[in-house]
């Protein structure tokens, strides 16, 4: 499937050699946070993106027409340690968005209906704090798609394992004590 850009996007990839772009970067953890790589502050979408939030690396996008495991990773500059006590707080499975705009001939951004593209939409599945001598960053890996598929979960088939999901349900009543039974997923 081809992706569609607006036409003054469109306008912007067949004319120049020289495409200029910037990224933001929605986390939707404890508080809302919004960054963007431009040079100075981008409203869109009734957002202001803050440009001197630390943005510091963003992953490029991977497209791929197999299915598999590939992660996201953002990086922010964290030297007042905002992100860090987030972090603390709790943010796996909190939202993670990511789009990406073009600049003009003149280099303003592009922020009209349909300018900005998504290029990831998913939940925080790594975070860390890294402290050099010459700054502190903070790294967001975003899960991929297919992350669920490596899971492994334990259930107990007992009555006292069904206990924990549900105390009304009898069905394992009859079943011998504490035993275990792995299940394959998918075809055998």
């Amino acid at each position: 499937m081809a992706r569609s850009f607006s036409t003054p996007v469109q306008t912007v990839l067949n004319g120049s050699n020289r495409v200029k772009y910037f990224f933001l970067i929605e986390l939707v953890l404890g508080s809302t946070y919004n960054f963007t790589s431009f040079y100075r502050d981008i409203s869109w979408d009734s957002k202001t993106w803050n440009s001197d939030g630390g943005l510091f690396e963003v992953d490029s996008p991977q497209f791929s027409s197999i299915v598999d495991r590939e992660a996201y990773r953002v990086v922010l500059t964290d030297l007042d340690d905002t992100l860090q006590s987030e972090f603390r707080s709790g943010v796996i499975g909190k939202a993670i968005n990511v789009y990406v705009g073009f600049c003009d001939s003149n280099g303003d951004p592009l922020t009209g209906a349909g300018d900005i593209v998504s290029i990831y939409s998913g939940y925080v599945d790594s975070p860390q704090v890294a402290i050099d001598w010459e700054t502190k960053t903070a790294s967001i890996e975003g899960t991929s798609p297919m992350a669920d598929l490596d899971q492994v979960k334990t259930v107990m088939v007992s009555r006292d394992g069904m206990d924990q999901f549900d105390a009304t349900d009898t069905a394992y009543d009859r079943i011998f004590e504490d035993s275990e039974t792995l299940v394959k997923w998918g075809k055998i």
